[in-house]
């Protein structure tokens, strides 16, 4: 019987503190699907270090000298083939968190999430789904001061206007944090129809995940309660 090659994720892990990265190091290396292909301690050392190991994932602190981890974020996101961003933090509730959202991270960790958390997430991110749900997205949105909030809504719903009826009721109740089955279920579509309207939405506003849907319809004053 023919074996079936396993599929492995490479992580670039971006820490300046030693003792964070060592621990990651251990914590992922356990996972037979997962390989560290690199560690960085500045964002400085982030963009030479993917384009000698071309990651799949890439896991960045915030908080770093030099160059710190939102910067590399949105320098790395902005060039074609990047990897996927897990941010990784010590606040659930950081402005510096949805920028990095913003910039087109797949998410965030809390420093003390549980290994086996992390170890799932990056396995997740990998495969093209964010680890921040968007009920979590929503929560740390409200909880974030917004001072050019006129000006984001405007900029939102102008957005939101390229897309068809049907795409921007998809794109509402992903704001809504329903899944797939969800949306088909409340308008009456099939699983494969919503997946192809949520496609379309990424592509027509140049978004990378869900995540982005969801802020995107948040600064449109579209969700309930707004």
């Amino acid at each position: 019987m023919a074996t079936v090659a396993r599929v492995t994720t490479s992580v670039l892990i971006v820490d300046d503190d030693p003792l964070v990265r060592a621990g990651l190091v251990m914590m992922l290396g356990g996972a037979p699907d997962i390989t560290v292909v690199g560690e960085a301690k500045d964002g400085t050392e982030v963009m030479p270090l993917v384009d000698r190991h071309a990651p799949d994932v890439v896991l960045m602190d915030i908080r770093m000298p030099a160059m710190d981890g939102l910067s590399a974020t949105e320098v790395l996101r902005a060039r074609a083939d990047a990897p996927e961003v897990i941010i990784l933090t010590t606040f659930d509730a950081d402005a510096h968190v949805l920028r990095a959202l913003r910039a087109g991270a797949a998410g965030f960790l809390l420093k003390d999430t549980p290994p086996g958390e992390i170890v799932d997430a990056v396995r997740r991110v990998a495969q093209g789904s964010p680890v921040l749900s968007p009920a979590v997205t929503r929560r740390l949105i409200d909880r974030v001061a917004e001072t050019d909030y006129d000006r984001r809504r405007l900029d939102a719903r102008d957005r939101l206007a390229l897309l068809s009826e049907r795409e921007r009721e998809v794109a509402v109740a992903v704001g809504h944090g329903k899944s797939n089955a969800e949306i088909a279920a409340s308008l009456y579509l099939s699983v494969p129809t919503v997946k192809t309207h949520v496609s379309s939405v990424l592509t027509k506003l140049d978004l990378n995940n869900r995540v982005q849907i969801a802020l995107l319809v948040h600064d449109a004053g579209l969700l309930d309660g707004q």
